[in-house]
């Protein structure tokens, strides 16, 4: 018959078991202190860097999306505007904020057309055509307009971004809620900018009732013209998905 474990074994158990812990503690807290020097020394590089670069990141649009993609390594925001470092360094704070509000003027000024949908390409050409009006304006790239569209979301869901299936991005600037149905009508009608009943049903296989429904909100929210001039139907069009002529 085995017998049971005696109290003095029991007590230098827990105590081995307490000293191993205590070390794991001891041990993460040298590798935590470790990394917090290694960021701050990659922070305080990355800050002479850009000392360094100010101008080529202020003027080259790659290099400058290159260098953001550095600073989200280490959790930092050069978009964050307001005082600090990046904002009086670099100034790119006031660079996005510039840009936001140039976003806002060119969809405003369009949403007559487009009932609030816009290629991306398109508001960067009309983006590009305003800063140029102004002299010693940096020139933008389709990145910062992506950028700047994510800053302007703390105005509410106006404001956002949709990937089409062919890799096309869509800004809307209206407060509709799009649903998983527009999105797919949406890239239904990425090839030739308009859909019709029967393309939803042959296309998505939905029933007849279901694509007029979402056709209905669409026409409501004021995203797309309706055609009843076609012989094959009624169409759809979204005038976001193809060029202002």
């Amino acid at each position: 018959m085995r017998r049971a474990a005696g109290l003095g074994k029991i007590n230098k158990q827990k105590l081995a078991q307490a000293k191993y812990k205590d070390k794991g503690s001891e041990i993460a807290e040298d590798q935590l202190n470790q990394m917090s020097r290694q960021l701050e020394v990659f922070r305080t590089n990355l800050e002479e860097f850009a000392a360094n670069h100010k101008s080529e990141i202020k003027k080259n649009p790659e290099f400058r999306m290159q260098f953001q993609d550095m600073c989200a390594t280490i959790g930092v925001d050069p978009l964050a505007s307001g005082k600090g470092f990046w904002s009086e360094m670099l100034g790119v704070g006031d660079f996005y904020y510039e840009i936001g509000v140039q976003i806002i003027e060119v969809c405003l000024a369009t949403q007559h057309r487009n009932g609030g949908l816009m290629n991306l390409e398109e508001l960067l050409y009309k983006v590009r055509k305003t800063r140029g009006q102004t002299k010693q304006a940096q020139d933008v790239s389709l990145d910062d307009i992506k950028r700047a569209i994510k800053k302007l979301k703390i105005l509410g869901n106006g404001f956002g971004l949709h990937c089409l299936d062919d890799g096309r991005f869509i800004v809307q600037s209206v407060p509709a809620e799009l649903s998983m149905d527009h999105t797919s009508v949406l890239n239904v009608a990425q090839g030739t900018g308009c859909v019709s009943v029967s393309d939803l049903k042959t296309k998505l296989k939905w029933e007849e009732d279901r694509a007029k429904l979402v056709m209905d909100q669409l026409v409501k929210e004021g995203l797309v013209w309706v055609d009843d001039q076609d012989r094959s139907g009624r169409l759809y069009w979204f005038p976001g998905l193809f060029p202002e002529t």
